[in-house]
Formats: structure tokens, C-alpha cells, sequence
């Protein structure tokens, strides 16, 4: 499909690296500006220096997801400099340590759920308000997870805030259908960001053992998500919302 975001604007979360800096890319390739949010202002600050070296449109934000007035802020500067809000990919996302759920500290549990959820929470509040003002519905989509699918020993923290993420959003897509706003997900499984890379080189072994229980036998690439994310947001995806789309080489239907 060639894909045409022309005089389009898309709000991107975690855009400093992986997935999110993948997406960024992409949605600037195909004509949108780029609000390019992330906690860490270095990262994105370069992605934006090198993407209007090459003509595209993108302008950095810094912002924490879990704090309610950052994001407030960081969409009303979204507004300030490209004008509108078409597009959001909320993305960021932490993991805490894992545990069983006996064990995990109640600090590392509520700030899985404070930058997993209430993060994308927040996202969706103050973007949803603006796609309202506009009058012009727009297309979210949320990164939830495989563990929201699945139960993953250990992962009690990070699989119910990614798991909430789909509830919220199924909610969220029935509000505001009528007024023309999609909220559609993707569940990634085992993709190939800065962190899995990082995991691969310090636990080769049992990070090969869990690439081996994937039916593909292998990781997916960013672009595996971000490419999905272009297609939710663009025509053609117009009569999808409320859905969840997982990208995780077979391996919660195996």
C-alpha cells in the first residue's frame, strides 16, 4: 500500500528508540509530522535533527507518560507547533523487576501500572479532547503486549497493566465511535528493541530457549509494528476499531 499522511499529525510515545523510533520513521516517510515524546530528550532530539535533515517533519518532546501534566503539556505543544493532532501511537512502556505476586515489591507493581497504563491513560484523555475539538475523528493505537494475552509467570506487574491497556481501550472505542475516533491495539510478542538485543548478548541460552517456543523461531523487528501501526491509522483500516492485533510469530495460538 503506498500511504499518503500528508498535512497529518501523529503523536508518538517512547519514539527514542525500538518500536516507537521505528514508527516515528515511518509515519514521517509517508508526509505526517512527528511529535516525537519520550522521557529521555537526547534520543529524540538526534531522531529529530536527522528526519528534517532529510525534509521530513518532526519536532521533540520530552515527557514522562506518568505524570498527567507532561502529557497535557506535551499534546498542547504538539498543537503549537504542527497544529492539529491526527495520529497517536502510545507506546512507552517500562518492565519492573519480575516476581511471583507474593514477592514483588508494591513500589516496582504500581509504577508498571503508573507508566503502562495510567501512562496511556493519560495519553488518550488530553489527545481524545483535542481529536474532538477538531471535529475530524482521528485514529489512537495503544502497544499493549502477548502477556496480555497469556499468563507469563513472573510478569504479574507488567501483564496487568498491559492487559488493563486493552480494557480501557475497548471502552474507549465504543465512546467515541460516532465522533470518528479509532482505537485499535497491538499486542507485540518478542521483538528485537535495544532491551531484547541487550538480554540476548547477557543470557544467550535462555534467551535462544525463548526464541525456540516461538513457532517462527524467531524475534520480530520493529517494523513488524510499526508498519501495523500505519495501516491502523490510515482509510483503510477506517471500519476497525476496538481491536487488538497481535504481532508475536504464532506464539499465543500455539
Amino acid at each position: 500500500m503506498n500511504y499518503n499522511f500528508e498535512n497529518k499529525v501523529a503523536f508518538i510515545t517512547g519514539a527514542g528508540s525500538g518500536i516507537g523510533e521505528s514508527t516515528a520513521r515511518l509515519f514521517a516517510q509517508v508526509g505526517a509530522g512527528v511529535a516525537l515524546v519520550d522521557i529521555h530528550p537526547e534520543p529524540i532530539q538526534r531522531l529529530a535533527d536527522e528526519l528534517n535533515g532529510k525534509g521530513y517533519k518532526a519536532f521533540a518532546i520530552p515527557c514522562n507518560v506518568g505524570n498527567e501534566e507532561e502529557v497535557k503539556n506535551a499534546v498542547e505543544k504538539t498543537v503549537e507547533v504542527f497544529g492539529r493532532l491526527d495520529f497517536a501511537f502510545n507506546n512507552a512502556g517500562i518492565q519492573v523487576p519480575t516476581a511471583k505476586t507474593a514477592e514483588i515489591e508494591s513500589d516496582d507493581f504500581e509504577r508498571a501500572l503508573r507508566i503502562n497504563l495510567l501512562g496511556v491513560f493519560y495519553c488518550m484523555k488530553y489527545q481524545i479532547r483535542q481529536m474532538l475539538k477538531q471535529g475530524e475523528g482521528g485514529s489512537i493505537v495503544n502497544v499493549a503486549s502477548q502477556d496480555a494475552i497469556v499468563g507469563t509467570a513472573t510478569l504479574g506487574a507488567y501483564s496487568a497493566a498491559k492487559t488493563g491497556i486493552l480494557g480501557l481501550a475497548k471502552c474507549t472505542a465504543l465512546e467515541y465511535a460516532e465522533q470518528g475516533i479509532r482505537v485499535n491495539m497491538i499486542a507485540p510478542g518478542m521483538i528485537m528493541t535495544p532491551m531484547v538485543e541487550q538480554a540476548i548478548k547477557d543470557y544467550p541460552e535462555h534467551m535462544q530457549g525463548l526464541i525456540d517456543i516461538i513457532p517462527q523461531k524467531r524475534v520480530g523487528t520493529p517494523e513488524n509494528i510499526a508498519s501495523c501501526a500505519l495501516y491502523l491509522c490510515s482509510d483503510e483500516a477506517s471500519f476497525m476499531t476496538g481491536q487488538t492485533i497481535t504481532i508475536d510469530g504464532g506464539f499465543t495460538v500455539k
